[in-house]
């Protein structure tokens, strides 16, 4: 698998990681896509302390365990919840990121986290402080860089002049283009990476995802879908599948150094695999594609 350097840090990160939070909560079913993530050439790992209530957490720290040297692991931090209560609120405090992330290692098995992330983040909080945090934590050596996870691109261009980050985790695929018209353009600038998650935009982007298009994505309606699938589909030769175009296409743009499929079974994992190491999209597949869909046509999220 190929590696990317992600930003201005020391990391080099497998071109195709594995988002964790469509592992599920079956520890052997998870564990296996783990080690054959591993196996087969995967160092980038992401989960949260959000994803099932920690208990992805606990399922990568035990899966890994006996690896973790093979391991670039990420997680994130900010959704706070809240004893007693249904869902979480929005905690970017130093003193709730400083204790979240002890349990964050803790779930982990490890005493460091490569790729510490703030899961979200609005123009309300104070930033200063979050960033000191974040600064004091990778001082310490709790961890080795952090990030920021975000589709905001006003809260993404306060840590980017504001902040030592090294990546952007946001969402982007043929479906979703909005990192093209607001985040890549000021990230190549700066040398921070973009790590693109949902490349498959919830696997309607395979060649099997007809019938998941027939429901509501961002603000495309049903037929929009159906009509652009069935027009990339088209534009698929024998030596390519949808799957690969899908996911070569976010790594067409040099300021994105990984992207993070995620994976509920060893199948799915396996066809991921197999269309990251396909070859690059080529200029007239590039022109095709944006042809076919649309930038610019979503509400920015400020």
């Amino acid at each position: 698998m190929k590696t990317n350097r992600l930003g201005s840090s020391d990391l080099d990160v497998s071109a195709m990681g594995l988002g964790c939070m469509s592992l599920g909560t079956d520890e052997a079913q998870a564990t296996a896509i783990i080690h054959e993530a591993l196996d087969r050439g995967i160092n980038f790992l992401d989960t949260a302390d959000l994803y099932d209530e920690g208990r992805n957490e606990e399922i990568v720290g035990q899966a890994i365990r006996h690896r973790r040297a093979d391991v670039i692991l990420a997680t994130k931090v900010g959704n706070r919840r809240i004893p007693g209560k249904e869902g979480w609120g929005w905690d970017a405090s130093k003193t709730y990121i400083r204790s979240a992330v002890k349990e964050s290692l803790r779930r982990l098995q490890t005493d460091y986290i490569d790729l510490y992330q703030l899961h979200g983040g609005t123009l309300e909080d104070d930033i200063d402080e979050t960033i000191e945090a974040f600064e004091e934590l990778k001082r310490e050596g709790v961890i080795r860089h952090y990030g920021i996870s975000s589709i905001r691109p006003n809260v993404i261009r306060e840590y980017v002049q504001r902040s030592g980050i090294v990546s952007v985790m946001s969402q982007y695929s043929i479906l979703d283009r909005r990192p093209e018209e607001s985040i890549l353009p000021l990230l190549g600038r700066a040398g921070i990476s973009l790590i693109a998650r949902g490349p498959l935009a919830s696997g309607i982007l395979t060649d099997h995802g007809s019938s998941k298009a027939q429901r509501a994505y961002l603000d495309y309606t049903e037929a929009e879908l159906t009509a652009l699938h069935e027009q990339l589909m088209s534009q698929t030769t024998l030596t390519r599948t949808l799957t690969q175009t899908a996911l070569q296409y976010p790594l067409a743009d040099p300021a994105v150094a990984a992207i993070i499929p995620g994976a509920s079974s060893l199948e799915q994992l396996r066809q991921n695999i197999a269309a990251a190491r396909s070859q690059p999209l080529s200029a007239l597949e590039l022109e095709a594609v944006r042809e076919t869909s649309k930038a610019g046509r979503y509400t920015l999220h400020v």
